[in-house]
């Protein structure tokens, strides 16, 4: 089933093309890397899809309803409930224990406290970072941090996870850890998985892989 569909993509930055005419299928519960040197147009096709930036022309669907119709109030809406996101850095609330960033995203959609953080330590727990709980985001490894950062995307139950070069701060050994936990977390939730990265070993992770290059996309044959 497709759950989110792009298409004829054109975003522009001033002078600079980022996409031009790109598109995009998602099928529900599939991962897909998206691939392409710097400066390709990925991560500006990510956010399109994500309704983060709208286009300058093209369209974006999830399920039956277009993101580019959509006004921001109802984007955003659509962003904290259906959606989740890594980013390479994790952009935790440095502020918040890694428990409360867990619980934020709950808390935000009107969720009592005592239950957010139930759900919290739970998706902790399940991506192995359950001893970090009460520590605060600087007190972390880059690893553990990123894992707190997935489980964040996952606490709400989102159908597509938007991650964006999650392993880009990671050595390998801890990368590969985010991947397994992440990619295996997603596929027992029924989770889409929307991938951004230039490294093969992790677009290995995924289902198959979309090259962006010069702000178009080309599929590439199922990997699996």
């Amino acid at each position: 089933m497709t759950l989110l569909r792009a298409e004829g993509l054109v975003k522009s930055f001033g002078k600079t093309h980022a996409l031009d005419g790109a598109g995009i299928t998602i099928r529900a519960g599939e991962v897909v890397a998206v691939m392409g040197p710097s400066g390709s147009g990925k991560s500006t096709l990510l956010h399109c899809l994500a309704g983060i930036l709208p286009p300058d022309s093209g369209t974006v669907h999830y399920r039956d309803r277009e993101l580019t119709s959509m006004n921001d109030g109802d984007r955003s809406e659509l962003r904290r409930t259906e959606f989740g996101f890594v980013f390479q850095f994790g952009q935790l609330v440095p502020e918040l224990t890694c428990l409360e960033n867990v619980a934020l995203p709950l808390r935000l959609s009107g969720m009592k406290r005592k239950d957010a953080e139930r759900a919290a330590n739970e998706w902790l727990a399940r991506l192995e970072v359950d001893g970090v709980a009460d520590q605060r985001p600087g007190e972390t490894s880059g690893g553990q941090g990123q894992r707190v950062a997935v489980a964040r995307a996952l606490v709400t139950g989102p159908k597509v996870i938007f991650a964006d070069e999650p392993t880009g701060a990671l050595d390998s050994l801890n990368g590969e850890r985010v991947m397994h936990l992440l990619t295996t977390a997603a596929r027992e939730t029924g989770a889409a998985v929307v991938l951004v990265t230039h490294e093969p070993r992790v677009a290995a992770y995924s289902d198959r892989e979309v090259v962006v290059r010069d702000g178009r996309s080309r599929d590439v044959e199922f990997a699996r």
